[in-house]
């Protein structure tokens, strides 16, 4: 959520920033309620004043044998006092109306975003690996078919589109890559595992900004929970309505979780394999910062990132997403590619983003730096590290051989049990 005091002094840079994201301006309609809101409580402190006041010229009055001033100052201040009263009640709604309006309006793009209206206009920083090219090059769904241990008829009969049924040596290899992951990240990047709760309520969806906008994106889980589309949600609200010490910055938290998303406007797109299911296992990274390093930050949670590609031998790209294709919380993002030969194209498997104190606004999350009095709103980033079904997908098309079987590669034999291929059974 951005300030209204930003928004207040900057409406122009504001306006501006919205239309590098391909967004209407706001700071009409904003600074509109903020007015409304701001007009109404100086009529309140007024007449709070002023009822302070009536009452004690009531005593006086009283004290001075002034009866008839005094039953007239009574009836004053019993009015100001209904006023007040649904003067309060206004104010909460003035409140609300304002505070909805900016839970809506998406973050600011750092000066340095590529500006542009959609993924055509990302930008590529760097590339790593030689892509893998093969006459006989098959996609995922096919090679796991072949092998007999991706069954996606099956998981129709369960649960309908968008779900897949692994088993055997997929299953493990899948299991393996999180637990690959999740070691990475404890044992050489310094991340706390976490095993957050998948359900949570609508005050966590707000703070990461899914909700109020993005509801038909979620899937709902009773009256008062959400399934979480990502640990994101999870991770960042760990530190919600905390004041936190700054020395004690930064925090690194990641987990390996399931994650569930409705894909509401994916009608028609990756519809075969596994590209985009209703449900997944990802690994997050979130890192709590202060507003000075949060940049810094970034690259290293990018880097974090590439590494697990870099050990799965993997080859990707790294892109920084201009302002057309970010997220609605993210300041900025790089997003990873990987190399898959069945489609001969790269596919995202990674996004990294820094959102300033966006989040940390929504959540009341604060910090205190040292020698500071006032307290400042933590700076939170998010990225996968990374998407395990799409890592699998990219292990099954750059290891696949031409006979049908995959090769495992090396980082994931210790947790394969020394496993050399995955091969279809001879039975």
């Amino acid at each position: 959520m951005l300030d209204i005091k930003w928004i207040r002094e900057n409406p122009q840079a504001l306006d501006e920033a919205l239309k590098k994201r391909g967004a209407d301006p706001e700071s009409g309609k904003l600074l509109a309620l903020d007015e409304a809101r701001r007009q109404h409580l100086t009529k309140l402190q007024e007449a709070q004043e002023r009822r302070n006041a009536a009452s004690k010229e009531i005593g006086k009055a009283m004290a001075s044998g002034d009866k008839g001033l005094a039953e007239k100052l009574k009836a004053e201040v019993s009015e100001l006092k209904s006023f007040v009263q649904d003067g309060e009640a206004e104010e909460r709604r003035h409140d609300a109306a304002l505070n909805d309006a900016l839970a809506r309006v998406p973050n600011i793009p750092l000066e340095d975003v590529p500006v542009g209206a959609d993924e055509n206009d990302n930008v590529e920083v760097r590339r790593h690996g030689e892509p893998k090219h093969a006459s006989w090059s098959k996609e995922h769904f096919e090679i796991g078919e072949a092998l007999g241990l991706m069954d996606f008829e099956r998981a129709a009969k369960l649960s309908g589109s968008r779900f897949t049924v692994l088993s055997g040596q997929l299953a493990r290899l899948e299991r393996a890559l999180g637990q690959f992951m999740l070691d990475l990240h404890t044992q050489e990047h310094g991340y706390t595992e976490v095993q957050p709760p998948l359900l949570v309520r609508d005050d966590a969806m707000f703070g990461t900004g899914q909700l109020p906008k993005f509801t038909e994106d979620l899937f709902r889980a009773g009256d008062d929970h959400w399934l979480i589309p990502t640990a994101e949600v999870s991770l960042t609200n760990l530190v919600r309505e905390e004041i936190l010490e700054g020395d004690k910055l930064p925090l690194r938290f990641t987990a390996l979780t399931p994650c569930f998303r409705s894909e509401a406007g994916s009608a028609g797109r990756d519809t075969r394999g596994m590209l985009r299911q209703h449900q997944f296992y990802k690994v997050e990274l979130v890192s709590i910062t202060d507003a000075e390093t949060s940049i810094d930050e970034h690259e290293r949670m990018t880097a974090c990132a590439e590494t697990v590609l870099k050990k799965l031998d993997l080859p990707y790209r790294t892109m920084v997403l201009c302002t057309g294709d970010m997220g609605f919380g993210a300041r900025k993002t790089y997003d990873l590619e990987v190399w898959l030969p069945g489609q001969n194209a790269y596919r995202e498997i990674s996004s990294c983003s820094v959102c300033g104190d966006f989040q940390g606004r929504r959540m009341n999350a604060r910090y205190r730096a040292a020698g500071e009095k006032q307290t400042r709103f933590v700076h939170t980033l998010n990225g996968s590290g990374t998407a395990v079904g799409r890592a699998l997908i990219a292990v099954l098309e750059n290891y696949q051989n031409e006979d049908g079987s995959v090769t495992i590669p090396s980082a994931l034999k210790p947790y394969m049990g020394g496993l050399e291929k995955i091969e279809a059974s001879k039975d």
